[in-house]
């Protein structure tokens, strides 16, 4: 199938869609099964034509096999052939900038113009984990402003510093770079470098708008980005009616509350979700959180869709579809794609 699944703003830009996969495990799957479906929705959205297809950093997670994207982000390179693949993303303060350095630059060499590196400063994991990877108490987000400049310097060269060691790959294999963030910090670091910023309004809606404003009014041209560029994560449920797509997102609803609760388990099923009690306190808490995710038949989610790209002008958008089976997660994405070529705002 071929498709072009954009959005068209008012002054006629185009809003792409992309994909973003955290390679789900289920209830019932297993982390190399959930690798194998991550593949498959990656070759499938190159085939409908989504521009993008990102993998997050998670640690210690059950319902999460991303742990690795450098790794993950080579085998989806090699099965595809035209869509961008990357982090969204890898957590910086987690890793030495000159490692990430040469994975991404060998990535870049090995797949040239095909590889994002979206970069955050959150550890994508509890504290614990978060010892475990540092290895250093001292590397921390607060390091994060001038770890990214490091990283950026391996890619392009430092003549000022002629004492940095050299990433091999490194110089001329410079990945498309985005900082990733879901406050007004990331937004207006993103800003000053003149980088392209994406934010999670997936998870954190609250500071879209101002973030977006922060971002734009700081931003400064670079030698990686000329003007503005944003992309908004947001959560995206699509079925043939608003009833069953409401039905699939009590799975996503479940592992929400799961993972707030610190009770931590694979994917649940829409099954085991219609089966849990919820109580006040908890459907308070979840109708809150899934008020922004767009849930519903394809006319509903091509309304949300739109709405969202005139309330901030993204010049992109990344769905992250969090449903239980891969059929119906597929699914989602392809009725996306068939309903939303060009929807005028």
């Amino acid at each position: 199938m071929e498709a072009f699944y954009r959005l068209r703003r008012w002054h006629q830009r185009m809003t792409e869609l992309s994909v973003l996969d955290l390679a789900t495990i289920a209830t019932g799957s297993s982390p190399a099964q959930a690798l194998r479906e991550s593949t498959d929705l990656a070759i499938a959205s190159e085939e409908l034509g989504f521009k993008r297809f990102w993998v997050a950093e998670h640690h210690g997670m059950p319902a999460v096999a991303s742990s690795s994207p450098p790794v993950l982000i080579a085998h989806l390179a090699a099965r595809t052939s035209t869509i961008r693949v990357g982090s969204g993303g890898v957590m910086l303060p987690n890793h030495a900038p000159l490692v990430v350095a040469e994975q991404f630059a060998t990535l870049e060499a090995l797949y040239p113009q095909r590889i994002d590196l979206g970069l955050g400063r959150a550890p994508g994991t509890d504290q614990r984990t978060m010892r475990a990877l540092r290895r250093n108490s001292a590397l921390n987000a607060e390091e994060f402003p001038n770890d990214v400049v490091e990283l950026y310097n391996y890619f392009v060269g430092s003549p000022e510093s002629p004492r940095v060691p050299a990433a091999v790959p490194g110089v001329g294999y410079l990945p498309q770079l985005w900082l990733l963030g879901s406050s007004l910090y990331s937004a207006q670091l993103a800003g000053v470098l003149g980088y392209p910023f994406a934010f999670a309004y997936h998870f954190s809606p609250g500071p879209l708008d101002a973030a977006i404003a922060a971002y734009r009014n700081a931003f400064t041209p670079s030698s990686v980005l000329e003007e503005p560029h944003v992309m908004v994560a947001v959560s995206v449920i699509c079925a043939p009616t608003n009833e069953e797509a409401k039905w699939l997102s009590g799975a996503s609803a479940l592992s929400i509350l799961q993972l707030h609760s610190g009770r931590l388990g694979p994917m649940p099923s829409p099954k085991e979700a219609e089966a849990y009690d919820f109580t006040s306190a908890e459907r308070s808490y979840l109708d809150s959180v899934l008020s922004t995710h767009i849930i519903g038949d394809p006319v509903h989610v091509s309304n949300g869709l739109s709405e969202l790209v005139e309330r901030t002008g993204a010049d992109e958008l990344i769905l992250s579809t969090r449903i239980h089976g891969f059929d119906d997660r597929l699914r989602s994405l392809q009725l996306v794609a068939t309903n939303n070529l060009e929807v005028r705002v």
